[in-house]
């Protein structure tokens, strides 16, 4: 066993079990997902950490506690198709892509865009696909979705990615201000025209830039995911 395995086998004990994610297959994706391989090689030593690292472009890996927080609520599935939005290093769509049948991520950032595509392919993950594009405006060609997981935080929920759920499908996001205090929010469609909301858990994540996010002069105002 490696050093990186065990330290693996620790973050999943220690920071994600005992702290109440239950969802097995969550558990079991996170056993299998090398984050040392989404970080940059000088943060290697810290890839098991409780705790967000810098990826490049003013953006981060989130907290792995809080990956698989949203991972668990968005009670993902075999067979079924998520939408990732703020691919960053592709760590969280590998964890879901561990789960699900398939999963389109988009990123804004055309550098993390091409690293994060390199990387997926170079660790086997035939069945994610990254774009590059606005994030709140998700992948109308490819919708609907059975999840919707979002890794920057809005004003709102983006009014096309509650259009792109599917009956049933459940949106896992956080919402709030640029760099102040920002909640989860967990949306699930009900029906064509119904939609049920609640949410938990505060957060900090880097701001969600697109046509029904923030602007662009807000990109940099939060650094920290998670």
């Amino acid at each position: 066993m490696s050093e990186f395995t065990e330290a693996r086998e620790r973050m999943v004990e220690w920071q994600i079990f005992r702290r109440g994610v239950r969802d097995p297959l969550v558990l079991a994706a996170m056993r299998r997902v090398p984050r040392e391989a989404f970080v940059p090689p000088y943060w290697h030593e810290f890839a098991y950490d409780d705790t967000p690292l810098p990826i490049g472009g003013g953006q981060s890996i989130s907290q792995p506690f809080i990956v698989a927080k949203m991972l668990e609520a968005a009670a993902l599935h075999p067979g079924e198709r998520v939408l990732d939005i703020g691919t960053g290093s592709g760590y969280a769509a590998a964890i879901a892509a561990e789960i699900v049948a398939r999963v389109d991520s988009i990123e804004r950032d055309a550098e993390l865009v091409e690293a994060a595509r390199e990387r997926l392919q170079r660790l086997g993950y035939a069945n994610v696909s990254v774009h590059l594009g606005d994030g709140t405006a998700g992948l109308a060609e490819h919708a609907p979705y059975d999840a919707i997981i979002a890794a920057a935080s809005g004003p709102h929920v983006p009014t096309a990615l509650r259009a792109q759920l599917a009956c049933g499908g459940r949106l896992v996001m956080p919402v709030g201000s640029e760099s102040g205090r920002q909640r989860l929010v967990k949306i699930v469609r009900s029906s064509e025209q119904e939609y049920e909301e609640h949410a938990f858990g505060d957060v900090r994540f880097v701001p969600l830039v697109g046509g029904d996010g923030w602007p662009e002069r807000g990109r940099l105002a939060a650094r920290w995911a998670g």
